[in-house]
């Protein structure tokens, strides 16, 4: 019997719909996953037996084919092991149908069928408000970054079989979070005020901070380059609504967002080493994640020990002071990440 739901994929910091489709028939018991999935999505299928027997289910001995459309594109992540029990559950007629329609479905299992929560929610619920869906359906670890989305129905949950209660009796949603308040409320490492003396070097950071200049400090060690760099964030304008939400999409996709904050609303400050690679400070790797620049977003990047950062290194970093973004490109697709910020650099004489 065939079912469908939905989910999503991240590509760069937009999500994409995937409709899971599964189909349940005789044959040699087993789940067969298709559709580009990675190493992730494969190992789900031991996740989601487990969780289905733990949650008092009984798996059913048949073949399964789970097929993630469009199966051109490439999948990443656990966020599709709810949507993929859903439907198997819905093809065994469990569920009916007309339950999972116009709805979205997004969350890890556990074994014992607890969902934990994943990155990339708020693109995926920007998403489904965006393709007018009735409501998605989600881990309540991540339902104070999803509120950040408003008017728009989100269900979250902590284990499977209350989301199967849900569906199909109507109980719930048994968990409701707290309206998130103080949005704006700006926590800094350090304020500019504390520095005593410094006074040239101060006005050039006033300077830096009021035109959105780059800036390089030489001195030698314990001069306070760091000290005076770390504190620039408090002297750069507060970031309106719309830059705090780009920021803060770019965090959810790194996963770097915590349940207790998920609103990035003071400007970013990111200090990498200098032994960092291209693709750390770029971004990049198989499937890309955001770099050092793009985190920077909004925000400073600075660069302590300049001289001693790789020369490719170095020079990646033309296209995103000059541009304001990166892009990145593979054989299979094109992803492009923003990245404005103030360059920072500090070095010896």
């Amino acid at each position: 019997m065939l079912s469908k739901t939905l989910s999503f994929t991240i590509l760069g910091l937009s999500a994409f719909p995937v409709e899971v489709e599964v189909d349940i028939s005789r044959g040699l018991p087993g789940i067969t996953i298709v559709g580009l999935p990675d190493s992730s999505i494969k190992e789900s299928k031991e996740r989601i037996r487990s969780a289905l027997i733990n949650s008092g289910f009984d798996f059913p001995l048949k073949k399964i084919i789970v097929n993630l459309s469009p199966a051109d594109l490439k999948k990443e992540g656990t966020g599709f092991d709810l949507a993929i029990a859903l439907g198997i559950l819905s093809g065994e007629g469990l569920l009916e149908k007309e339950k999972l329609k116009n709805k979205a479905f997004v969350g890890e299992l556990s074994l014992d069928g607890s969902i934990r929560g994943v990155r990339g929610i708020l693109p995926f619920v920007l998403k489904a408000k965006e393709l007018d869906l009735e409501e998605i359906i989600l881990p309540y670890e991540n339902l104070r970054e999803a509120k950040l989305v408003k008017n728009f129905k989100i269900s979250a949950f902590k284990h499977l079989r209350e989301i199967f209660d849900y569906l199909k009796f109507g109980k719930g949603p048994l968990y409701e979070n707290e309206e998130i308040e103080n949005l704006f409320e700006e926590e800094f490492q350090g304020d500019f005020s504390e520095i005593v003396g410094q006074h040239f070097a101060k006005r050039a950071f006033e300077i830096s901070a009021a035109g959105g200049h780059n800036i390089l400090l030489i001195g030698p060690p314990g001069a306070g380059k760091t000290m005076l760099a770390s504190r620039l964030p408090s002297i750069l304008p507060p970031m309106s609504y719309e830059e705090a939400l780009e920021t803060t999409k770019i965090y959810s996709v790194a996963g770097l967002l915590s349940p207790e904050k998920p609103f990035i609303s003071a400007r970013p400050f990111r200090n990498p080493h200098f032994n960092i690679s291209e693709a750390g400070l770029i971004g990049g790797g198989p499937f890309p994640r955001p770099g050092e620049v793009s985190l920077a977003h909004n925000g400073v990047l600075f660069l302590d020990e300049f001289p001693e950062f790789r020369r490719d290194v170095i020079e990646a970093l033309r296209q995103p002071l000059e541009d304001g973004k990166v892009t990145i490109t593979r054989a299979a697709f094109t992803v492009t990440y923003p990245a404005r910020f103030i360059l920072v650099c500090a070095m010896n004489p």
